[in-house]
């Protein structure tokens, strides 16, 4: 993609956030916008209005209010310190309320296969993650090894170095080959672009190819470097990779208000860990990083 081009799709979606951001703030336009946090309705428009998941961690209590919002959730827990009781527990809770994965790390998976298989609920992993800079083979590797341990979707980190040094054949061979090890298996994938790290050019650059390997989902971040998902980011990625290709944002998404905002921008599905206040009304607890 040429430079001159890139800036034009830039441009231009920041021209339409700047349209929707008139329209957000005007008082006639205001009916449909309702508190996620006090009001449980206000996951349900989300979904309405195009949110495939909404992603979650651990900590899911007795007062979930609709089952069918539970089903597209990702029950997410990837810190490093997760116990394996709480492993279980994320398990026990996602069979329970019957949400649509849980989310670990690969050395998780199997357990987490053993206690879902005979369940609706799905098995996703991370791979290269958080840092993307294992090479292509182990990446495949990995993926392969998860798929064959039970993980129906696959998060793969980007290879951030090779994006930004122009490498673009060495990206998109990176992503084709984790995408090929899923797509044997029907298994969805989702690329991670550490969006905090790149320019809007990159970003541009790395949801084409992911989107010409064949990738299902571009996702914003990781939730473990310097930044997390923005409104501009998510509106520059469902411009460039449209209808055909999900977006999710992820990282740093704690209130109702940024949920709303990812929603309004373009997110097809929400990555957060205050899943307690999202999804059950509860405004006391402070969600964090993944």
């Amino acid at each position: 993609m040429s430079d001159s081009l890139v800036s034009r799709v830039v441009n231009q979606v920041l021209l339409e956030k700047s349209l929707h951001d008139f329209y957000a703030h005007n008082e006639t336009c205001k009916g449909w916008e309702t508190n996620i946090v006090t009001q449980p309705n206000a996951v349900k428009k989300i979904v309405e209005c195009g949110a495939d998941r909404i992603a979650a961690g651990l900590g899911v209590g007795e007062n979930l209010p609709d089952m069918e919002l539970a089903r597209k959730i990702d029950h997410t827990l990837l810190k490093q310190e997760a116990t394996v009781d709480e492993i279980v527990k994320l398990c026990n809770e996602a069979a329970k309320y019957q949400f649509a994965s849980v989310c670990v790390n690969p050395c998780h998976v199997a357990l987490c296969y053993s206690m879902l298989k005979d369940t609706p609920v799905k098995v996703c992993t991370v791979i290269g993650f958080p840092l993307g800079a294992t090479t292509t083979q182990v990446k495949r590797m990995e993926a392969e090894q998860a798929i064959k341990n039970g993980a129906q979707e696959i998060d793969m980190v980007i290879n951030i170095g090779w994006l930004k040094s122009r490498q673009y054949d060495l990206v998109f061979n990176d992503v084709q080959q984790v995408v090929l090890a899923g797509k044997n298996q029907r298994v969805v994938t989702k690329v991670i672009l550490e969006t905090c790290l790149l320019t809007d050019e990159e970003k541009v650059e790395a949801c084409i190819i992911c989107k010409k390997a064949g990738a299902d989902f571009v996702k914003t971040s990781t939730g473990f470097s310097k930044g997390g998902a923005t409104a501009g980011d998510i509106a520059l990625m469902k411009y460039v990779v449209g209808s055909s290709v999900g977006v999710k944002a992820s990282g740093g998404i704690r209130t109702r208000e940024d949920a709303e905002t990812m929603v309004a921008h373009g997110a097809d599905r929400i990555g957060a860990s205050a899943s307690v206040k999202i999804v059950l009304n509860d405004a006391s607890s402070a969600g964090g990083s993944y």
